[in-house]
């Protein structure tokens, strides 16, 4: 049998636990705060890979081992791996406080509409891109991903109103902090090794609904929406027949990031959005910048805006998964092509024009791209006097979408 302890939050373990252990595994804080029983081998957690194998031995040989943890072992901890490696059958887990729990209730706040994310270990930009996504997000932080990092990337693209709130030797009376502070205040600090964990949040929204189930809400029930749904001008808005195949190449989901390139009405970007991805409208006219803004804001999403030409305006952004281009005129190739060389995974580009097609499509496959379109060709049903109908075709739509093959993909998401 393995035991698995995990301390809580400034808690100490319970030596009773220990007795009759042959093996004791922990970090070497962990196992220094106890007192091993005589004749227990110890192994201080390094590389996971040769400590599983001594204890597979110990477990061969019927011996118990114990194995410390901090908080709950269970949560984004070392449950997972022994469960993959010996069952769970064998698993004797006592979990503690998670160190997401004690700082929200450092904070007063509930934490059942939180989205929790681990950077530990992992790549930072997924956690970058649910905080720029989600106004409630907890991130575990480690080496090289702590709240410096993590300021310093979402200070990079506007991400609303959000405060980190870095949460440090919790559980531990003397040195025990909770700060906040902005994401710009966050990147010029070194704040050590004692960080427990840090909440992203958009304290205006900090309490959220009443929730009936935890973490992600759900998806929208509906995408595609009717152009009646956004603001727009001179029915410039890309349509719902296009927006639902758009939607369909581009895959948006939590912890993408997504470009809206020539946004308009914004009504692409609003759309990922409420499929949780984390957004970037691009969009020159002044006028355009405050409609994506008052779309985002009556669908209750966050959209970050930038008010620039394509492609300059894109040096400045961060790596997008997927990329929509609904404008460009005769900038068009130079735009497909710079999105192209940075999106990790598809690029859609939506065309009325279609002697634009062929130089699109040419800077998709220069960049690597397996490309693939289609003509979008409509009609609605439109009342005429005398309760009848008919059938009112609307404009064709070229879109064409390019997608990054899996050898040459950038990463994907851990």
């Amino acid at each position: 049998m393995i035991t698995v302890v995990g301390a809580g939050t400034g808690a100490a373990y319970d030596t009773q636990v220990l007795a009759g252990a042959g093996l004791v595994v922990g970090g070497r804080r962990h196992l220094d705060a106890v007192r091993l029983p005589e004749g227990a081998e110890r192994v201080v957690l390094g590389p996971l890979e040769p400590a599983l194998d001594v204890v597979e031995r110990y477990v061969d040989k019927g011996r118990r081992v114990v194995v410390l943890a901090s908080g709950d072992p269970g949560f984004f901890g070392v449950v997972r791996v022994l469960a993959e490696r010996f069952g769970p059958g064998r698993l004797d887990v006592r979990p503690g406080m998670s160190s997401v729990a004690v700082a929200f209730a450092r904070l007063g706040l509930p934490w059942d509409d939180a989205v929790v994310v681990s950077a530990h270990g992992r790549d930072l930009r997924t956690a970058v891109n649910v905080c720029r996504a989600r106004p409630k997000v907890a991130v575990l932080t480690g080496p090289g991903a702590g709240p410096a990092e993590l300021g310093a990337a979402l200070a990079r693209t506007p991400s609303g109103d959000r405060v980190l709130v870095v949460a440090s030797a919790l559980g531990d009376p003397a040195r025990e902090r909770v700060e906040r502070v902005t994401p710009a205040q966050a990147a010029g600090r070194d704040w050590g090794t004692a960080v427990s964990v840090v909440l992203c949040l958009d304290e205006a929204r900090a309490l959220g609904p009443v929730r009936t189930v935890a973490g992600q809400p759900p998806g929208p029930s509906r995408w595609a929406l009717e152009e009646t749904g956004f603001a727009h001008r001179d029915s410039m808005v890309t349509k719902f027949e296009v927006r639902a195949l758009a939607l369909a190449r581009l895959g948006p989901h939590l912890g993408d990031l997504v470009w809206d390139v020539g946004a308009g009405s914004g009504s692409v970007a609003v759309e990922c959005a409420r499929l949780g991805a984390a957004v970037v409208a691009v969009e020159k006219a002044a006028d355009g910048v405050e409609r994506i803004r008052a779309n985002a804001d009556a669908h209750g999403v966050d959209v970050a805006v930038v008010h620039g030409t394509a492609p300059v305006v894109l040096s400045g952004l961060d790596d997008p998964d997927a990329v929509f281009v609904g404008g460009g005129g005769r900038e068009l190739p130079d735009i497909v092509g710079a999105c192209a060389r940075r999106a990790r995974r598809t690029v859609v580009v939506s065309m009325a024009a279609l002697d634009r097609v062929p130089a699109a499509r040419e800077a998709l496959t220069v960049a690597g791209f397996a490309c693939d379109g289609v003509l979008l060709q409509s009609s609605r049903l439109a009342p005429l006097p005398g309760d009848v109908t008919r059938l009112a075709a609307a404009n064709p739509v070229f879109l064409l979408w390019g997608v990054r093959p899996p050898a040459s993909s950038k990463g994907v998401f851990q």
